[in-house]
């Protein structure tokens, strides 16, 4: 590999409405450690449909999308990935040649550390991530889906396009998995916030928080005590991360390096 960016180093990007620098010291970390002449830059945008173009036309490799951009590239797009219109959503774009192709890795990484199908799955939320974790339970082959959102409107719509039920309060129901995907538990949370109660905790065989910030939220470390096992949110961030990553560079990073990288990404 020639040192140093060139005429030939491949370009990735994200494009967010306010950037951050996870995504590129992930990237940018991998890229070195693994000797690959890639380079990665976060950027925000006014114009979509210029940025998309340019992806295109420039012969950018991949771009990760953020909010709010992950339904408005879509009709911008050749192609779609079942991942993504499997929640009419894209978080990643791949450029083969010019042809561009959306994906949603957020689904596969949750498909990926999902326990086996066990009983019945209680999703708390309604919004991107709750759309993302139920279409990754269809995928995994879970049967038994319940949408849990205080909002008729929008948890009844979301029960709709998954073809589950909508449940305003979890009630006597006892699932054997519990998923949050609300932005409860984010730093600054108490832990009188949670969303399921202690005898539903305590009855899980596995809680889920995707709440990636801190990785124990009061959700796990209360699952933790009640002896439930867990899965936490930044295994979810690293994991979709590195799902690009591979499609970017055709390259599958080892667990210890996207631990090692997930890490370094979250330095401040």
């Amino acid at each position: 590999m020639t040192l140093g960016i060139n005429k030939d180093t491949t370009l990735c990007i994200s494009l967010a409405a306010r950037p951050s620098n996870i995504g590129t010291r992930f990237h940018n970390f991998l890229y070195a450690e693994l000797g690959l002449d890639f380079v990665y830059k976060a950027f925000t945008t006014t114009d979509l449909a210029g940025a998309v173009a340019g992806i295109r036309a420039l012969g950018i490799r991949g771009a990760g999308i953020s909010m709010p951009f992950k339904r408005d590239c879509m009709p911008m797009l050749d192609a779609l990935d079942q991942s993504a219109v499997a929640i009419d959503a894209v978080n990643t774009i791949v450029n083969e040649d010019g042809h561009l192709t959306g994906y949603n890795t957020d689904v596969l990484a949750v498909q990926e550390l999902l326990p086996q199908p066990d009983g019945q799955a209680v999703v708390a939320g309604s919004g991107g991530m709750a759309s993302a974790a139920l279409a990754a339970l269809r995928g995994r082959g879970y049967e038994d889906l319940v949408v849990l959102a205080r909002n008729a409107e929008t948890g009844r719509a979301l029960a709709r396009m998954h073809g589950c039920d909508w449940i305003p309060e979890l009630g006597p129901r006892r699932p054997a998995l519990l998923l949050n995907a609300t932005p409860q538990g984010m730093a600054g949370d108490s832990a009188a916030q949670l969303p399921f109660d202690d005898d539903a905790i305590a009855a899980a065989h596995t809680v889920f928080d995707v709440v990636a910030m801190p990785p124990r939220t009061p959700l796990i470390r209360r699952a933790e005590e009640l002896g439930a096992s867990t899965v936490t949110g930044d295994n979810v961030i690293a994991l979709q991360a590195a799902e690009q990553f591979a499609m970017y560079t055709g390259v599958r990073p080892s667990d210890e390096q996207i631990s090692r990288a997930s890490a370094y990404s979250r330095e401040v």
